[in-house]
């Protein structure tokens, strides 16, 4: 492994630095507070003694991302406080009786895929742990019929089998008794499901037992059975037991399911469809219609949810195959909302997820109008216009480095009246939201935006703690939200300023990343104490990267990984290096003047390793080769 030596001495501490090694700090020390209050002695969430609902991911969502913590840097503890709590939330849910074998046992991958999120960070963090590896391959085995109590996937028609799945296999139906969907208030803002049954036009005639009824037999025999497009996302399941084994079996799994559905795809125009029959017929129990599956194009998310499935789809091929056309699913869909959009009054959207557009209504002030898409589609058309999140453009420009997906990013912000360079602290729910800024840093268009999004981040941790310290809710009786809505673990800035990269997509997505460290004198993931990173520079065959060693006192010995799998390689890196006498002679009254170097040096591997003495910093501008090495979660030792 080449080793550089950081020479350069810190004139002053960076900024941006100072705030970063800030934020880890406060990060690591806000999940006590959060503990004490909402969980038990043994882990457990303080709730309910009974559930039956089929949400299991909401247990989990309130510490999801402290294991993405840990493997960017934070403390030691949080590992196997993240361990303690994954094995606590699923007892818990063992003992509601909704989980089996560590898996939920009935439930839709775009709620599965949430918390399968925390469990993807805690493989990467800790991938040589006999426990990840066994869950692993036995959750990817629950989609490839390795149980014969679990027979989800059909391998001759490469589909699963039903929208509800799980540990105890296809879940035949929509509902588990009676077949009635009523009027609920929370759900009333996503509408209808369907256009086409007799007496439901309103979504207030479910307010009637009847039509009720009537309208939750359709959806039992319309819902019940057959893939669905949100089933996407178990290729990230499968993707992460390649990761964690090598094994061939789960790469040929992941290429021929996306294959499926890409061909599907290919004969809707470029489209998903969001249904197909247990006999690969699309549109089997929908009348023929390539829409209308559950969590699809029209009810209740959309795009949204659709988006997410092909993005994960479509990054998970590309990963383990390096075939670039992959990226075509996700960016066909895009396109097609994208070519229906246009500027609207926000005021006159009858949005159904307005809460995820809490940046683009800070940015936009009191002008409410911007760039609008439709999100759904049904039997009247398309409908549901909200703005285009730049998650998903980002994400695909985030893989490909193409001038095309770089291209369709600046469509979205030529399209929108507000200044992409404008930072707001707030937290979505995909701890996301400001890609918007971060992308035009990187464009060299907003050079302060590292030192804005720390202090937007940090007080965004302060006013959690705020709230966790305030909170006099009856835990027992909660919504199953409101750990999720209170988790202080923030990562949105970190993961962008120190990976080079966006967060990972919410609903069932890896993180894909340029860079990614280790701590070579402890042997553990993560940047070491004191060190501070930045990626200034994001091109197809270029990283440029600085770090920092804030500590007077103690050197640092950094591993710089290309890309978070290993997956890339850095060819060669350019540096400059201290050619001047320093710190000087003792009796001189100041530091002599400083003079430096360029220098170049061959790399040719997966690894660098850097080696920072006390208070200094370097710059490395590395040649990168990208998707050149099998990905895995293998570290350096």
């Amino acid at each position: 492994m080449t080793t550089l030596t950081a020479t350069l001495p810190l004139p002053s501490p960076p900024a941006w630095a100072v705030l970063e090694r800030q934020l880890f700090d406060a990060l690591d020390r806000s999940v006590q507070p959060f503990l004490e209050k909402y969980t038990r002695e043994d882990g457990t969430l303080i709730w309910r003694e009974t559930f039956r609902g089929r949400d299991t991911d909401d247990l989990y969502e309130g510490f999801y991302n402290w294991p993405l913590l840990y493997l960017l840097g934070g403390g030691d503890p949080l590992l196997p406080l993240s361990v303690r709590q994954w094995d606590a939330v699923t007892r818990q849910l063992t003992d509601y009786g909704v989980v089996h074998k560590d898996y939920a046992r009935c439930i839709d991958q775009f709620h599965q895929g949430e918390s399968d999120l925390y469990f993807y960070f805690l493989c990467l963090a800790d991938p040589a742990r006999m426990e990840h590896v066994e869950r692993g391959r036995w959750f990817a085995g629950l989609y490839m019929n390795e149980d014969p109590e679990a027979l989800n996937y059909d391998p001759e028609r490469k589909l699963i089998r039903a929208p509800l799945n799980g540990s105890d296999g296809p879940h035949w139906g929509f509902f588990d008794g009676e077949p009635s969907y009523g009027y609920s208030p929370g759900m009333a803002r996503y509408g209808l499901p369907y256009e086409d049954v007799p007496g439901v036009g309103r979504y207030e005639d479910l307010k009637d037992p009847a039509l009720a009824r009537r309208l939750g037999e359709v959806m039992q025999a319309r819902m019940g059975k057959g893939d669905v497009v949100g089933n996407l996302a178990v290729t990230s399941l499968v993707t992460n037991a390649y990761l964690l084994t090598g094994e061939e079996k789960y790469r040929r799994w992941v290429v021929d399911y996306v294959d499926a559905w890409a061909e599907r795809a290919r004969q809707n125009g470029g489209l998903l469809p969001d249904n197909v029959g247990l006999s690969g017929q699309v549109g089997e129990y929908m009348d023929g219609k390539w829409y209308g599956g559950l969590y699809g194009w029209t009810w209740p998310h959309g795009f949204y949810n659709v988006g997410m499935a092909a993005v994960v789809a479509g990054t998970n091929a590309y990963l383990l195959t390096g075939d670039e056309g992959y990226l075509d699913l996700p960016r066909a869909q895009m396109d097609r909302v994208m070519e229906l959009g246009g500027v609207r009054d926000l005021r006159a959207c009858d949005m159904s997820l307005p809460e995820h557009w809490v940046g683009q209504a800070l940015a936009l002030g009191e002008q409410r109008e911007t760039f609008v898409v439709p999100y759904r589609h049904g039997d009247s058309g398309w409908f549901d216009y909200q703005p285009m999140s730049p998650i998903y453009p980002v994400a695909v420009w985030n893989l490909s480095m193409a001038p095309g997906d770089w291209e369709r990013v600046e469509r979205v912000r030529r399209a929108e009246p507000y200044d992409w360079r404008q930072v707001f602290s707030f937290r979505t729910k995909e701890d996301a939201g400001h890609e918007q800024p971060w992308t035009r840093y990187l464009a060299g268009e907003n050079p302060g935006y590292p030192e804005q999004v720390l202090g937007a981040s940090y007080a965004g941790v302060c006013r959690r703690l705020d709230q966790i310290r305030e909170d006099r809710e009856d835990l027992t009786r909660v919504n199953i939200h409101h750990w999720q809505q209170l988790n202080p673990v923030t990562t949105e800035a970190l993961v962008q300023l120190t990976l080079g990269a966006p967060q990972a997509i919410y609903n069932g997505g890896l993180l894909m990343a340029r860079v990614r460290y280790f701590d070579a004198e402890r042997k553990r993931p993560g940047l070491p104490p004191d060190v501070a990173a930045l990626v200034e520079k994001l091109e197809a065959g270029r990283t440029v990267l600085r770090l920092v060693n804030l500590s007077p006192f103690q050197a640092r010995e950094v591993i710089v990984q290309a890309g978070a799998f290993g997956e890339h390689r850095f060819t060669e890196v350019r540096y400059d290096a201290r050619t001047s006498d320093y710190p000087g002679v003792v009796g001189d009254y100041a530091a002599p003047p400083l003079g430096r170097e360029t220098r170049t040096a061959s790399v040719q591997d997966r690894r660098l390793r850097v080696h920072m003495p006390p208070a200094t910093e370097i710059t490395l501008d590395l040649g990168t080769e990208r998707f050149v090495h099998n990905p895995s979660y293998a570290a350096p030792w």
